[in-house]
């Protein structure tokens, strides 16, 4: 009885002092106490887990990556490859803008017969101005044929082979044609020039020329049919000692960016060579 009755007592002791400690726990007395006995476990699991996070991205973050950067890949692909769909419907788009244009053109002008060309090349010398289309002999051109835009001249055939042809365009400076201005019908030569420039000369010193008058083919020559449209007048040179008006042409045609174009078919030009005087035997 008596090597018993100390254990109770430890026992009794304990047990008030564990019901001590809950009353004084659930009353919140020993809540700052707790703190600070758990702030050195606290700061062994936050190191523990900072650890283990580290530990898990250098494991998973390769693969990471490498998902990224398959990703980014077929992005850009697709990327490309909408991009290259959109040129090409930019390019279509394009394409049927000209020719729509170009059928306004020839049902305006329903007394000339067509064939359509595209320019394959332009002449890479830059003193001489010339275009080459994908349509020869075989396709029934001949030299001299006019060539037409939905915008007006551009000049006419000067050589060709059985699948190709070359275009003197009327920039050249070998290309000469009679014009005729409006609204004055007065009449002029229209020249090419090594800069691309479109020159007026031999127009009536009486003539009233302004600027913005309209230039026409007149069909004098031979080489073109009257009134296809060339450009306007953006400059006039009048000078009273002079015998002639002189000055400077805008063409409606963009010869920098010529894709499609027309080929007057029905149209044979003819060369006006001068009439030399026969000699009279007596």
């Amino acid at each position: 009885m008596k090597s018993n009755s100390p254990d109770l007592f430890r026992t009794i002791i304990l047990s008030i002092l564990a019901i001590g400690f809950i009353m004084l726990g659930f009353s919140g007395y020993l809540t700052p106490v707790i703190k600070i006995a758990l702030q050195p476990l606290v700061r062994l699991q936050t190191k523990v887990s900072e650890q283990y996070y580290a530990i898990s991205n250098s494991i998973n973050t390769p693969k990471d990556i490498n998902v990224l950067i398959t990703k980014n890949a077929e992005l850009e692909a697709e990327v490309s490859k909408l991009q290259s769909q959109i040129i090409s419907l930019q390019q279509q788009l394009n394409e049927y803008q000209i020719l729509s244009a170009l059928l306004d053109f020839a049902r305006a002008n329903p007394d000339f017969h067509y064939s359509s060309a595209s320019v394959i090349g332009k002449d890479p010398s830059p003193f001489l101005h010339y275009i080459i289309i994908n349509r020869g002999s075989d396709d029934g051109l001949q030299r001299g044929m006019p060539v037409v835009s939905d915008k007006g001249l551009i000049g006419r055939i000067a050589n060709v082979i059985p699948e190709a042809s070359r275009v003197l365009l009327i920039t050249d400076p070998g290309s000469k044609l009679n014009v005729r201005l409006q609204p004055t019908n007065a009449e002029g030569i229209l020249i090419g020039s090594i800069t691309g420039d479109l020159l007026l000369d031999f127009i009536p010193q009486d003539a009233n020329i302004s600027n913005g008058d309209l230039v026409l083919t007149s069909g004098l020559g031979g080489d073109y049919p009257p009134n296809i449209l060339i450009g306007q007048v953006s400059s006039i040179r009048k000078q009273d000692y002079a015998l002639f008006q002189s000055g400077s042409v805008q063409p409606t045609v963009d010869f920098s960016h010529l894709e499609i174009v027309l080929i007057i078919t029905n149209f044979k030009s003819f060369n006006i060579t001068p009439l030399q005087p026969t000699p009279v035997n007596p």
